[in-house]
C-alpha cells in the first residue's frame, strides 16, 4: 500500500471511525468506507472503534457485523481478507496477514470476542461456524532447528489452516498451522489442535484427541440460533 492510500485510509477512519451509533455512525461508515474497502456489501454494521490497516485488500459481504475493537491488519504484499455475507465479528477480534496471505470467513459464521486469526499461511473458515471467545487460529510456526542462531532470525513456516463448514470451537481453543478440521466437528474448550480432525468429530484435550463421532453418537439438542447471538451482541454493544 502506498503512502497516499494509507494517508487517505487514516483520514477517513479518523474522521468517521469514532462516531457512535447514537449519531448514526454505522450508517455513515456503511457509505463512506466504500472508498477504502475493496468491496463493502449492503447493510453492513461497523461499530465505532474498529481499526483498519490496508482495508483496500478486504472484501465485506452483505449483512456483516463488525463490533468495537476489531482490528484488520492486511499490511504487506498481496494480502486478501474476505468476509462473506452474514459473518459477525465480536469485540476485539484481531485478523492479521503478513505477505501473500488469504483469509476467508464464509457465510453465516460467528467469531467470538478476543479471537486472533493470523497468517501468513492461508486460512479458510467455513460456513455457519461458531468460534468462541479467546480462540487462536495461527497459520505459522517459527523455525528453531539451528541452535547457533536466535529463533527470531530463523524465519517461519506456513502451511495454512482449513476449518470446514458447521464447526464449533469452544472457549480458548488453539488451532495450529497445517491443520484441517473436518465438517461438523466440535472442539472442546481449551483444546490445542495440532493434527487434522475428521468430519463430525468431537475432540478435546492438549493435544486435541477425538473422543466421539457425531454420526454414530450424536444427540438431539435445542441450541441457541446464530441470529440470536448477533441480536444479543447488538443489544449489549449499543
Amino acid at each position: 500500500m502506498n503512502k497516499l492510500k494509507r494517508f487517505y485510509e487514516l483520514l477517513i477512519t479518523t474522521l468517521f471511525g469514532a462516531i457512535p451509533t447514537l449519531f448514526l455512525g454505522p450508517k455513515l461508515r456503511n457509505v463512506i468506507y466504500r472508498t477504502i474497502f475493496a468491496r463493502l456489501g449492503k447493510s453492513v454494521y461497523i461499530q465505532d472503534g474498529v481499526e483498519l490497516v490496508n482495508a483496500y485488500c478486504a472484501e465485506i459481504g452483505d449483512g456483516v457485523h463488525i463490533f468495537r475493537g476489531v482490528r484488520f491488519n492486511a499490511a504487506g504484499e498481496n494480502n486478501h481478507i474476505r468476509l462473506e455475507s452474514g459473518v459477525a465479528l465480536e469485540r476485539n477480534v484481531d485478523i492479521g496477514c503478513l505477505d501473500h496471505t488469504n483469509i476467508t470467513i464464509k457465510k453465516g459464521t460467528f467469531i467470538g470476542s478476543d479471537v486472533c486469526i493470523t497468517g501468513p499461511g492461508d486460512i479458510v473458515i467455513g460456513e455457519r461456524c461458531l468460534i468462541a471467545a479467546h480462540c487462536g487460529i495461527y497459520a505459522n510456526n517459527h523455525r528453531f532447528h539451528n541452535i547457533e542462531e536466535p529463533i527470531t532470525v530463523q524465519g517461519i513456516s506456513r502451511k495454512g489452516i482449513v476449518i470446514e463448514d458447521d464447526c464449533w470451537l469452544g472457549h480458548a481453543v488453539t488451532v495450529l498451522d497445517g491443520v484441517t478440521i473436518g465438517k461438523g466437528s466440535v472442539i472442546g474448550a481449551g483444546a490445542v489442535v495440532t493434527k487434522d480432525i475428521p468430519p463430525y468429530s468431537v475432540a478435546v484435550g492438549v493435544p486435541a484427541k477425538v473422543i466421539k463421532n457425531r454420526l454414530v453418537d450424536g444427540e438431539p439438542n435445542q441450541g441457541i440460533k446464530f441470529s440470536d447471538l448477533v441480536k444479543q451482541s447488538l443489544t449489549t454493544s449499543n
